[in-house]
Formats: C-alpha cells, structure tokens, sequence
C-alpha cells in the first residue's frame, strides 16, 4: 500500500515538474481559451491573433494568423509545446518545428458539442492537466443542459467581410453553418459547402430573414449602412426588415468552452 502512495505522489510530482517547464504556443483561439481554463495562462509564451479571450492573452506575444504563421516569429518564443487545429498549418512550417525538434500536436477542429469535448480532452492530455478537464467538462456538460432553445423558423445568412471588395457567404459544413442549426435556425445557402464568393443574384434567391457577421465583418463595410447598399441585400426579407446581426468572431465560432453561452445569445439575437 505504502509502494503505491509512493508511486502516486511521484507519478503527480513529475506531472507537476513536466507542466512547470512547458513553453506553449497556441494557434488557436478556442485552444488558448481552453489552456487559460486549465490555469495555464503562464506557461503560454505566444499565441495568434483568434487568441482574444480571457483577457490575460492580450498581454501574450502575437505570432499572426494561424493560416499564414511563419516559423521564425515561433522559434523566437522557445517552445516546448505548439497547438494548433489540423488543416490550418502550412506544411513548411510543420516541417521547420520537426526539424528543430519542437514538439507540435494538430488538433481536431469542433464544430459540436462532442467536438469541444474532444478538443479539451486533447488539450488537457498534451499538458497533463486531465483532472481540471473533467471538472470544465462538467460545468460545461451543465451549462449545454440548461440551455432552452426552440426552433426558429428563419433562415439566416452569414456573411464573412473584409470590406466590401471582399465578401464571401457560408455553405454547408462550417462553424457557422452548424452555430445557426445550434441556434434553432437554418442556413439560407445549402447548395455548396464551404465558403463562396457573395454574389446579388444567390443573395437574391437565398432570401433570408436574418444576416449574421462578425462583429469586426460589419465595420469593415461601414456598419448596418453599408450592408444594406451592397446589391441585392434590400430584396431579401433582412434588409428589408434590416435585420442585422453581429456578435464577436471567436466568440461565434470558436466553439470553445463558452458555446453554450454563445448558442443562447446567438438564439436570443435571431428571434
């Protein structure tokens, strides 16, 4: 009995040892979110520019964009740990991080609730941190519970804007598209999956009674304003009841540990 509380102990002190050392570099904002959750804010030594929430990243180093990273502003930072969302990583930098013998574990993107689960349990197994991912499952398994979402019978369109010479809408199989269904409603285009270029005739035929961006989407083309001068938006029901909705990007579609909150002010905001 003696041999095994020894063995424990020492089994906890190495994990404790192995978490001390660990230089992190987070490429993913519900990643960074979930690290933070785990009280490893500290050993985060740089992340990307998705990595807004809590507040505490903001005072991390920024590496850039998670699709056009290089690996020399994450070299600089001396990690020990790089995680990021499989897909997102160009191949050269993968292979400058193997070849400087820096360990790198590209997860599994969440667009579900099992998927934030997923993704937690595979953060808390590259960090040794598994007995705080149980009690954040619980809390969030709690939270999804307690949500109360009724069908809404809106189609709702999602725009991505950088500006008005680049507009692109959400298909099928998107964060987006699934944080719509989670939300009660359906998604007005799901005749291709994806993103494609936004076009006034598609826009046209799609009709939806609600337009959803981002927050920073909106502003970029000059607000509820300029949305509804872009051609086509005042012959759908949403513009013509300008029904216009924003919300933070990552918050939306981070599917992170505040999905449940994002699900219910996504709901509350369609109706």
């Amino acid at each position: 009995m003696l041999n095994k509380i020894i063995l424990i102990i020492s089994f906890l002190l190495a994990m404790c040892s192995t978490q001390a050392q660990q230089r992190i570099v987070s490429l993913s904002g519900a990643i960074s979110e979930m690290l933070c959750a785990l009280s490893l804010d500290a050993q985060i030594v740089g992340v990307d520019v998705t990595s807004n929430y809590p507040a505490v990243l903001q005072q991390k180093a920024k590496v850039g964009h998670n699709r056009t990273i290089s690996a020399e502003g994450i070299l600089a930072l001396r990690p020990t740990l790089v995680l990021g969302v499989q897909g997102e990583m160009k191949q050269e930098v993968l292979e400058q991080m193997t070849a400087a013998k820096i360990k790198v574990q590209l997860l599994e993107p969440a667009y579900s609730a099992d998927g934030t689960r997923r993704l937690l349990e595979e953060v808390a197994n590259a960090t040794g941190a598994q007995a705080k991912a149980k009690e954040l499952r619980a809390t969030f398994d709690k939270q999804l519970a307690a949500l109360k979402i009724a069908p809404l019978k809106k189609k709702v369109l999602f725009i991505y804007a950088r500006g008005t010479g680049s507009m692109t809408v959400s298909g099928t199989g998107t964060a987006l598209d699934h944080m719509i269904t989670l939300a009660g409603a359906q998604n007005a285009m799901t005749a291709f999956t994806q993103f494609k270029p936004l076009s006034a005739e598609a826009l046209v035929a799609a009709n939806p009674d609600v337009i959803l961006m981002f927050d920073s989407g909106l502003q970029s083309i000059g607000g509820p304003d300029g949305l509804l001068a872009v051609q086509g938006v005042n012959s759908t029901n949403a513009g013509r009841t300008k029904k216009i909705v924003s919300m933070d990007g990552q918050f939306l579609s981070g599917f992170g540990l505040r999905l449940p909150a994002a699900i219910a002010e996504l709901h509350k905001k369609l109706q």
